[in-house]
């Protein structure tokens, strides 16, 4: 009887630690999504852009500006055809995101900056909305992100390595 209490903090500790992995691992898995996604976009690569996002997903762009705001919504198919004429190449970086999981749905909410062939273009902030499914695990369903290309902190990645 008098192990009792150590062999319950054992069990609660192992139990502790297997829900926290298990988190660590669907936000390892949630954020790999995004990433995979970045890389898709620099490598102007259709086919992991397919994979990553929902075909019926959607994106909207809020571009801020001194004198206005403007709201644009595109869909993934209009994305894919886009990607797939860009002649530029993009890389997107984002640092410090926020991962909020609960079962199938997952955000990612990320600082971010963009260039465009080696040039800063703007920052922002991305929310991403996943989804996942058994077959095709995490997909980006939708993504809203600011575009501010006036007043960007210098990015905690430094400056971007050619």
């Amino acid at each position: 009887m008098r192990h009792l209490p150590a062999v319950t903090i054992a069990v609660l500790a192992l139990t502790v630690g297997s829900t926290r992995a298990a988190a660590q691992t669907a936000k390892d898995s949630v954020l790999a999504t995004v990433n995979e996604f970045f890389r898709a976009m620099t490598a102007k690569d259709t086919a992991t852009a397919r994979r990553v996002e929902r075909l019926d997903g959607v994106s909207f762009a809020v571009r801020v500006r001194p004198e206005s705001t403007t709201i644009s919504r595109n869909t993934t198919e209009r994305y894919l055809q886009q990607l797939a004429a860009m002649r530029d190449t993009y890389v997107e970086r984002m640092w410090e995101p926020t991962v909020l999981i609960h079962g199938p749905i997952a955000v990612v909410w990320a600082p971010y900056d963009i260039h465009r062939n080696g040039q800063f273009v703007h920052c922002g902030v991305d929310a991403f909305t996943l989804v996942r499914s058994p077959t095709a695990g995490w997909q980006i369903a939708s993504t809203a992100y600011t575009a501010e290309p006036n007043g960007c902190k210098p990015s905690p990645l430094g400056p971007l390595k050619p």
